[in-house]
C-alpha cells in the first residue's frame, strides 16, 4: 500500500485525556479466550454483575453538559484540527442513541456534524490550501494551514456511523432530524469520499499507517450501506476490500499467545513491539463495526482481538502498556476502540465495568456492550 506520510500526525490523542473520569475500582477478571486453530483455554466466566445500560446512560448524563459545550465549541471551528477531538463527542452520541434509541442523542451528533458543514469554504477560496478546486474543506494551523484527511476522517468514520444507525429508522424519526440527515450524507459523499478520492486514492485514503487507512475503510463501509449511486457503492466497497486484504496479510498471532491477535502499524512490518495501544483504538474501532455488519471480519478475529485486550492490555491492574505486545507505558486510553470488544463477551465487558480510566466515550461505549449482551441472551 502506497500513501504519503501525515503532515502533523500526533503519536498520542492527547485531546481524549481532558474528559478522563478516574473510577476508583479495580478488580482482575478471568479473561475471554478466542476460538482459533487447536484448542483453546476454557472460557473465561463473569466474575462480577453485568451492568446495565441504565448504569452507563445516567454516568454519561451527569458529564453531558460538559461534553455537549466542549462539543459545540468545537464543531463551530473553522481549523480541521478540532474536528480529530471533536470524533469523540460525534461517537459517544450516536453509541448513546444505539444503546437506548433515544433520538435526542442522534439530534445532538447531527447538529456538531452541521455546524462542521457550515464552516466548510470551496477549497479555492481557501488562500493556503494546497488544493485549489471546487470541493469544500478546512484548513488546519496544525498543518501548515493546508488541508488535511486525517482530521476530516478522523471525525467522518463517526458521522457515517451516525448516519448508518439512523438510516433503518429515519421513518419514525422526528421530523427535524430527516433534512440534517440528508443535508450530511450529501456533504459526506461528495466532500468528504469524492474529494479524497479525486485528489489521490494512494495519497490520501490508502494511508501509510493502518489506522490511518482503518478509518477510510469505516467511512467506505458505512456509505456503502448508505449511498443510492451504484457507482459510489462499487467505489466504497473496493476501498473496503483492499484495506481489508491488507489488514488481514497484517495480522499475526501474537509472539507471546497464539491464540491473540499482534500486528504493526506499519504495512508489511512484522517487527516488535508493533502498533501502539493508542492507535490502535482507530483499528479496532473498524473491525467491530465491519464484525457487526457481518463485513469481512469473523467472531475468530473479535476473539482473538478480545484476547490481545485481556492478556495483554488489562493483564495488570494499574499498568497501561504502549504497544500491542504489551510492552511500554502508557495513559490507558481505550474509548475509542478497544472497549467495543465488551460487546462480544460478558467476560471482557465485566473486566472492562472495573477498568479505572474512563470517560463519557467510555461510558457511551459500554452502554451499547451492555444493550447488545442484554439482546443476545435475553
Amino acid at each position: 500500500m502506497t500513501a504519503r506520510r501525515e503532515r502533523g500526525l500526533r503519536s498520542l490523542p492527547w485531546r481524549a485525556l481532558v474528559l478522563l473520569a478516574v473510577v476508583a475500582l479495580v478488580a482482575s477478571c478471568e479473561s475471554t479466550v478466542p476460538t482459533g486453530s487447536g484448542p483453546p483455554p476454557p472460557r473465561a466466566q463473569p466474575t462480577e454483575e453485568l451492568l446495565p445500560v441504565d448504569h452507563w446512560r445516567a454516568l454519561f448524563d451527569a458529564e453531558a453538559r460538559a461534553v455537549t459545550a466542549d462539543g459545540e465549541r468545537l464543531s463551530r471551528s473553522s481549523d480541521s484540527f478540532d474536528f480529530y477531538t471533536l470524533a469523540y463527542s460525534i461517537d459517544e452520541q450516536a453509541s448513546m442513541f444505539e444503546a437506548t434509541g433515544d433520538f435526542g442523542y442522534a439530534r445532538q451528533g447531527l447538529r456538531y456534524v452541521t455546524n462542521m458543514i457550515a464552516s466548510a469554504r470551496p477549497s479555492s477560496s481557501l488562500p493556503t490550501s494546497s488544493f485549489q478546486d471546487g470541493f469544500a474543506g478546512w484548513v488546519s494551523a496544525d498543518n501548515d494551514d493546508d488541508e488535511t484527511p486525517l482530521y476530516e476522517s478522523y471525525a467522518w468514520r463517526y458521522v457515517t456511523r451516525l448516519l448508518r444507525l439512523l438510516q433503518p429508522v429515519l421513518a419514525e424519526a422526528p421530523a427535524d432530524l430527516r433534512e440534517p440527515y440528508e443535508e450530511v450524507l450529501a456533504f459526506t459523499e461528495t466532500h468528504i469520499l469524492d474529494k479524497w478520492f479525486a485528489r489521490g486514492a494512494d495519497a490520501h485514503i490508502y494511508r501509510s499507517r493502518t489506522h490511518m487507512a482503518a478509518h477510510w475503510a469505516l467511512i467506505a463501509l458505512d456509505l456503502a450501506h448508505l449511498t443510492d449511486d451504484p457507482d459510489r457503492r462499487a467505489r466504497c466497497l473496493d476501498i473496503v476490500r483492499t484495506i481489508d486484504d491488507d489488514l488481514h496479510e497484517q495480522f499475526r498471532p501474537h509472539p507471546e499467545d497464539p491464540t491473540a491477535y499482534w500486528w504493526s502499524d506499519v504495512w508489511s512490518d512484522a517487527t516488535r513491539p508493533g502498533q501502539d495501544v493508542s492507535h490502535g483504538n482507530g483499528v479496532v474501532a473498524y473491525i467491530v463495526e465491519a464484525r457487526d455488519l457481518d463485513a469481512g471480519w469473523s467472531e475468530e478475529d473479535v476473539a482473538r482481538l478480545s484476547r490481545t485486550l485481556t492478556e495483554f492490555l488489562l493483564a495488570t491492574p494499574g499498568r497501561y502498556p504502549r504497544y500491542v505486545d504489551g510492552s511500554g507505558e502508557s495513559n490507558g486510553w481505550l474509548a475509542d476502540g478497544w472497549v467495543k470488544l465488551g460487546r462480544y463477551d460478558p467476560a471482557v465487558q465485566t473486566q472492562l465495568q472495573s477498568y479505572p480510566v474512563q470517560n463519557s466515550q467510555y461510558y457511551a461505549a459500554m452502554a451499547v456492550n451492555a444493550a447488545l449482551l442484554a439482546g443476545r441472551t435475553g
